[in-house]
């Protein structure tokens, strides 16, 4: 997945206009502008679409923990130079405030199943031995899965 599909299933899921967005992004220590926003979430095959890079990314999902859990006292977030989707897939946990059971629930609305220690491998520190890449596909299901959970009527 790239991180223009990323943010157009974020912004889509959680209802988030443009002001909101701008929003989200200061909290995470960067000023959007509303003409990237809005060439950001074109669709990748339009001309005018822009790529979202990693660290522009890890702004806005840094400003989505921020506006759905507070600020930390004393804790400055720093916005990674590069994300993986084990990172995305970290961020949008600590944000929704998911415990494994919560994201197991979500799975299964997108029809994927997988077990606690299962979910808990794409957790662990890259050199621990039961660390497991997130791939595409899984984190696709996760955030259909957020969609069905939080649009429901909206089921295609």
């Amino acid at each position: 997945m790239n991180n223009n599909d990323i943010l157009r299933r974020i912004r889509y899921t959680f209802d988030l206009n443009d002001n909101k967005m701008m929003e989200t992004f200061a909290l995470g220590g960067y000023e959007a502008t509303r003409a990237e926003i809005s060439d950001w979430l074109k669709k990748d095959d339009h001309p005018e679409q822009k790529s979202l890079y990693d660290k522009s990314l890890a702004h806005f999902l840094n400003g989505f923990i921020v506006k759905n859990r507070g600020e930390k006292e004393g804790v400055v977030m720093v916005a990674e130079k590069t994300l993986n989707n084990n990172l995305i897939l970290r961020k949008l946990k600590i944000a929704l405030n998911l415990q494994a059971e919560d994201m197991i629930a979500v799975l299964g609305l997108a029809d994927l199943y997988i077990s606690k220690h299962e979910l808990s491998a794409f957790f662990r520190k890259p050199t621990q031995k039961h660390y497991r890449i997130c791939k595409d596909q899984f984190l696709r299901n996760f955030l259909h899965g957020l969609q069905l959970k939080h649009r429901p009527k909206t089921q295609q």
